[in-house]
């Protein structure tokens, strides 16, 4: 019980985890660690901090949607002249009234009063029938300013012309309203102080009494202007400024307290857990990681045992990671484990973006990698530090928890992490590497193996059949296999292709001795059809001789030396033997990193990565147990892309699984590929500086959508009148315009979201354009994003 069903293959056990021999590549000055709270009241706060579902993409923790619908189209202009005329005709309607130039507007309160208190002209008489009229003054005069306040939008203005400009243009401003709404008060234009303290019998009491008793009018009559100044300086910008802060989730449901442990009747395994994450022995990876292990009790209650002994026995160590790490040596990026997302960065104010998008994090979950994600954008853009590293982070944390298995594959010294973040680091090439790659997957169907091998080798190739080439592989290995027992090496398996006189002797004189008659057979075929016009063996050959180098002597081993007819084509360096990887080992939370040798020998890197893609489609689908989330990241995917793993990519949907595609231009994928690439693709993220062809895809891809239009016209008018024409030709010679008239039209018509020219010109340095899908069909816009660690 104490990995909790996450026991890795014979590369992850406990205490026999593999840490890469030698000095690591230069990585340069690593980030500055960020680990999540780990540590008292911090972590339980983060842990309380509400969560609420959102739309794909949207950074769940702490998120407060948006209220309200898009924003009012009205300009700056408008809504100063619409503010200001709207208080001038406030107060000319005031004045008229208080001033009885408007007859029987004192008419309500007169017929709602006894009629003693009025005199016989409709005077008041002292006492009530003053305080009557001073109250119902304030009512219209409070009415006044709020029906005007509403036509004017005074809260949209200042908001957007006062509040906008930063937090000390939003004090000052509302200072000076208070300011006013005060001196309206103090001179007694508003009779508030009047109807206060105008009918109180001062004269009957002391002068102390009086003191106090007028100091307390002047305070309950100013406190309106006082609590106007404190919420006009206090309420949070709406167009994506500060953002009220949630509150904690309810003390019931506190999630530090573990209730659901609790309701099972697990109190002291529940108290245990809290104590350990109130004294700080508890972080966001211990965390997830129970949770982890304790879904997979309630899905098998006989673990219910183990796991109340190891969480006693261990606290917030137990079911631990294979490895015994519990966090990772250093975050670059921002986690929230609770929800499973990475913050990728912030979505733009501006118009290109929704309103409710606006200012919001925007972060990836397994819910839209698993629809797989396409990045495309030049070199220098930050693909590999604000994509690839944050998401195989993200990942690699979430394997520590039990739920996911992540593969990592760049050129040597891509910035992907240290080595310590992995529990396998392959890196082919580099004698001092402890781990080696399985060419066949870890498969034991030589006819899955060839097409595997196929794939990698000559699916890149114009003009040959893969399907082909796999047969003729087939006919090679099968044989191989049955008279060996294991695959041929990369030396024996080129010299077969090339068909090496004493290597096929010696493999037909092997085969004889099994007596199985049906591989002699598959032999004799390859036999017959060497040299024929199509033969795919001699392109085969010549890419499996780009494996056959010096400098990858050693790799690829098949677990057994070298003999007989092939010992001299082992090669030097034949003597090394690495623990090989497959990626079989995606049943296991297990956390990959593959090297490629990109620097000198290109052409073996990017076949190898045909073979790592192909691989990782065949294992994902074939998992027994697929509760685990598998992910696989080609830093680099140039050249690598066939049509079969094209659609393998689209069937990874449904396996949960995902794969995370990079390319500094579609160029580098075949033309008759770029069109079902982006399809088979649920997310697509265009860098800024991408070309206009590109571009052109991407806008292909995401479609149009309906948009309202303006179009004005200008008409010149033409006066019959002279008076009319004098003034027109005055106004003509101080403007140096002639006199015209509007008209505005306005359409609704269908436009690109994004068109080709705007993706490759009007997206800035360190931004993005990104479309998601989730795995349940969800979808969210393309938005403009400003990655993390960007200006």
């Amino acid at each position: 019980m104490d990995t909790e069903g996450m026991h890795d293959g014979q590369s992850t056990r406990r205490g026999h985890v593999p840490r890469p021999a030698g000095p690591p590549p230069p990585l340069g000055a690593p980030p500055k660690p960020q680990h999540a709270p780990a540590s008292g009241a911090p972590f339980t706060d983060w842990l309380r901090t509400p969560r609420p579902e959102a739309e794909p993409g949207v950074w769940r923790f702490g998120h407060v949607p948006r209220a309200g619908g898009e924003e009012d189209p009205a300009t700056d202009r408008s809504l100063l002249s619409g503010a200001v005329i709207s208080f001038l005709a406030c107060v000319l309607l005031w004045s008229l009234i208080t001033d009885n130039y408007i007859p029987y507007t004192d008419l309500p309160v007169k017929l709602l009063t006894p009629h003693d208190w009025w005199e016989l002209g409709g005077a008041p008489k002292d006492g009530p029938g003053v305080a009557a009229l001073q109250a119902y003054m304030l009512l219209v005069t409070g009415a006044l300013v709020w029906w005007f306040s509403r036509l004017g939008s005074w809260g949209t203005a200042f908001e957007r012309l006062v509040a906008a400009r930063g937090p000390r243009a939003r004090l000052a401003g509302a200072a000076a309203v208070a300011l006013f709404v005060a001196v309206t008060i103090w001179t007694r234009t508003v009779p508030l102080i009047d109807l206060l303290g105008g009918h109180l019998p001062l004269a009957q009491m002391s002068r102390g009494t009086q003191q106090l008793v007028t100091y307390l009018v002047y305070g309950v009559a100013l406190a309106p202007a006082l609590v106007l100044f404190a919420r006009l300086a206090r309420k949070p910008v709406p167009d994506g400024g500060t953002r009220a802060v949630p509150a904690p989730a309810p003390a019931g449901a506190d999630p530090a307290g573990w209730p659901e442990l609790r309701d099972a009747g697990l109190g002291e395994v529940a108290a245990r857990l809290a104590g350990e994450a109130g004294a700080g022995r508890m972080n966001d990876v211990d965390y997830a990681r129970i949770r982890r292990a304790w879904d997979s009790v309630r899905a098998d209650p006989a673990r219910l045992r183990a796991f109340d002994a190891a969480v006693r026995d261990k606290g917030a160590a137990a079911c631990v990671h294979p490895s015994g790490d519990r966090d990772l040596p250093v975050r670059a990026a921002r986690h929230d484990l609770l929800a499973r997302q990475v913050l990728l960065g912030t979505v733009e104010d501006g118009e290109r973006n929704p309103r409710a998008r606006r200012g919001t994090g925007l972060a990836l979950d397994p819910g839209v990698l698993g629809t797989s994600l396409l990045a495309v954008g030049p070199s220098g853009t930050g693909k590999t530090a604000r994509l690839v590293r944050p998401v195989v982070e993200s990942l690699a944390l979430q394997a520590l928890a039990g739920q996911a298995a992540v593969v990592a594959v760049g050129a040597a010294g891509s910035q992907l992490g240290p080595d310590g973040a992995y529990d396998i680091v392959v890196r082919i090439g580099d004698p001092a590497s402890v781990h080696d790659l399985d060419l066949y997957g870890g498969t034991a169907d030589p006819d899955e193996a060839a097409g595997l091998l196929a794939e990698a080798f000559v699916g890149d190739v114009p003009g040959i059949d893969v399907r082909r080439a796999a047969t003729a592989l087939a006919q090679l290995i099968g044989p191989f296999r049955e008279a060996y027992g294991r695959f041929p090496a990369v030396p024996e398996l080129r010299e077969l292709l090339d068909g090496v006189p004493s290597a096929l002797t010696a493999l037909r004189q092997a085969l004889e001795g099994t007596g199985r008659q049906a591989m002699l057979r598959e032999l004799d075929a390859r036999l017959r059809q060497q040299g024929a016009p199509g033969d795919p063996g001699p392109a085969l050959a010549d890419r499996a001789a780009l494996l056959d180098r010096p400098a990858f002597a050693g790799f690829f081993d098949v677990g057994a030396s070298a003999s007989g007819a092939f010992g001299a084509a082992a090669g030097p360096g034949s003597e090394r033997r690495g623990r090989p990887f497959s990626l079989r080992a995606l049943e296991h939370p297990v956390r990959v990193r593959v090297d490629l040798p990109e620097r000198g020998h290109a052409d073996a890197s990017r076949m190898l990565a045909r073979l790592l893609l192909a691989q990782f489609n065949a294992s994902a689908a074939a998992r027994a147990d697929r509760s685990l989330f598998a992910f696989l990241a080609l830093d680099d995917a140039s050249h690598t892309l066939t049509p079969e793993t094209v659609r393998g990519v689209q069937r990874l949907r449904s396996a949960n699984a995902g794969v995370l595609l990079t390319l500094r231009t579609l160029d580098d994928v075949p033309e008759g590929l770029r069109t079902p690439l982006l399809g088979a693709v649920g997310c697509r993220m265009a860098f800024s500086g991408v070309t206009t062809w590109d571009g052109q895809r991407f806008a292909e891809a995401w479609g149009t959508e309906w948009v309202e239009t303006r179009d004005v016209t200008h008409r010149t008018v033409f006066a019959d009148q002279p008076l009319t024409r004098a003034v027109h030709a005055f106004r003509k010679l101080v403007t140096g315009k002639a006199v015209t008239t509007d008209a505005v039209t306005v359409r609704q018509v269908e436009r690109e979201r994004w068109s080709a020219s705007e993706l490759a010109h009007a997206v800035p340095p360190g931004c993005a354009v990104l479309s998601l899908t989730s795995v349940r069909g969800e979808r969210a816009a393309p938005l403009l994003l400003r990655l993390s660690g960007t200006g």
